[in-house]
Formats: C-alpha cells, structure tokens, sequence
C-alpha cells in the first residue's frame, strides 16, 4: 500500500472543501444543533428531578457519542458520493490505485472531518452545560474506538451498496444510524427492548458502548470481556464491509457497470 495515491485522495477531498464553504458547514453545524437541543432538554429535564438526578453525563454524553459515530459514517460515504455526484470513478480507477488505497483514502478524511465536529460538541457540551466527558475515563479512549471502527465499517458498507445499487439509491445511505439507534440503547438499556431486539443489539458493538457509559457512570464497574466482544465485533464488521466493497467493484468491473456509473444507466 503507497502513501502518494492515498494522500491524493485525501488532497481531492481537501480541495473540495476549501473551494466551497457549503461542503464545510455539515462537519460542524448539524452536531452543534445536536449539542444545543439536547443540552436544553437535560437542563429542563434537571429542574424537573431537582436535584435527584443529573441527566447531563448520561442524556447529552449519549448524544455526542452517537453524532461522533454518525460523523465517521457519513464522513466516508459522503467522500465516496463526492466521487459518485462528479462521475469521477474512471478517472480515478485509470491511474494504478488501488481499492485499499482508495478505502484508507476514504476512512482517514472522515477522520478529519468528524475530528472537527467532535472538537466542536466537546466545546459546546462543556462550555454550555458542563458535560464532564473525561469523566469516563480510562474506558473513553476504547469506547471512542469502538464506535470509530463501526462506523468505518456502517461507511464502507454503504458505499458498497450504492456502488452496487447505482446513485439513485444514495437516499440509503442517510437513514443507517437512525434505524440501528433503536437496537443499540443509545438512551435505554438493552434491557427495555424485546428480546429479539435485544438479540440484534448484541450484534451491534454501539450498543456494548453505550451499556459500559451508564454503567460508569452509575458507578458500576464495565467488564473487560464485555470490551474485548464488542471490540471483536467491530473489527469483524471491518473485514466484512472491506470484502463486500471489494466484491461489489470486481462486479461493477467486470460487468462494465462502472463505466456506465449514471443515475440513468446503473442497474
């Protein structure tokens, strides 16, 4: 694997964002909303338990969280689609890069763009409500981790399906972290939901996180076998979204689909 070709796609993609301010504003303004609304929710929802609980930690530490996992998955299939809108998969694909080098490519710009909204809803959260985030702490960094990878995997995954699928179906895209957040307790312990969703929540690291945060913060202790699960399951699902985009362009080379790669054509 070569720096130079996956360095270019992340030059690409800085481009993009200095010539138009537009491309910029999601990375940060949709999170801030995020942050203000539910800060004003857990500020409301304090004076209602006067002083018997503190909703902040467990309500707006949830939000940042889930939105950091959001920002990662949107972060690589909004790169891919940046390529899918300017039909530019020939002339990316007619140099020698490869498909690794074109998915690390994508995977390090949502790095740096979810690391921009990340910083901003720490900001907002402390500054605004006194969210206390370190106060997870040493389980912060692996927790961060977890949701990092799924959502490299939830990113890679959509974009195979869109490859696959044409442009036309990117409107699958969007609502992925919407329909998993019921399954994974984002504000809920798994325990509330049915045993079936429960047995689907168990598949989905997010929800091992999210159970390990009000875990702590309730002071209780998060087990290292619980971290190691959900840990292996993320990397699984890594490898699992790397092979099927790896599949899914073999097809669309070896069908002629990426050469017809149109919202009219693509089938």
């Amino acid at each position: 694997m070569r720096v130079k070709p996956i360095a270019a796609i992340l030059l690409r993609q800085f481009y993009l964002i200095r010539s138009s301010p537009v491309r910029a504003l999601p990375m940060f303004a949709w999170v801030a909303m995020d942050i203000v609304v539910w800060g004003f929710i857990t500020r409301y929802l304090n004076s209602m338990a006067a002083g018997r609980f503190n909703y902040v930690p467990s309500l707006l530490g949830a939000v940042l969280m889930w939105d950091f996992f959001t920002r990662i998955m949107q972060g690589v299939s909004t790169a891919f689609l940046e390529d899918v809108w300017s039909r530019n998969f020939l002339n990316l694909f007619a140099t020698p890069l490869t498909i690794s080098e074109y998915i690390l490519g994508l995977v390090l710009t949502s790095v740096g763009t979810s690391a921009v909204g990340l910083i901003v809803m720490l900001a907002l959260a402390t500054a605004l409500f006194g969210l206390s985030f370190f106060s997870l702490g040493a389980l912060l960094v692996p927790f961060l981790l977890v949701l990092f990878s799924f959502g490299i995997a939830l990113g890679v995954l959509a974009s195979a399906l869109v490859l696959r699928l044409g442009p036309a179906s990117e409107w699958l895209v969007w609502p992925l972290p919407a329909l998993l957040s019921p399954f994974v307790g984002v504000f809920y312990p798994l325990a509330t939901l049915p045993l079936w969703m429960q047995d689907i929540g168990h598949l989905l690291p997010p929800s091992y996180v999210f159970e390990g945060m009000r875990a702590i913060l309730a002071g209780e202790t998060f087990s290292a076998g619980s971290l190691a699960v959900c840990a292996a399951i993320a990397v699984l699902d890594i490898m699992l979204a790397a092979y099927f985009f790896t599949r899914v362009f073999r097809y669309a080379i070896r069908t002629g689909l990426l050469a017809r790669y149109s919202a009219e054509s693509a089938a």
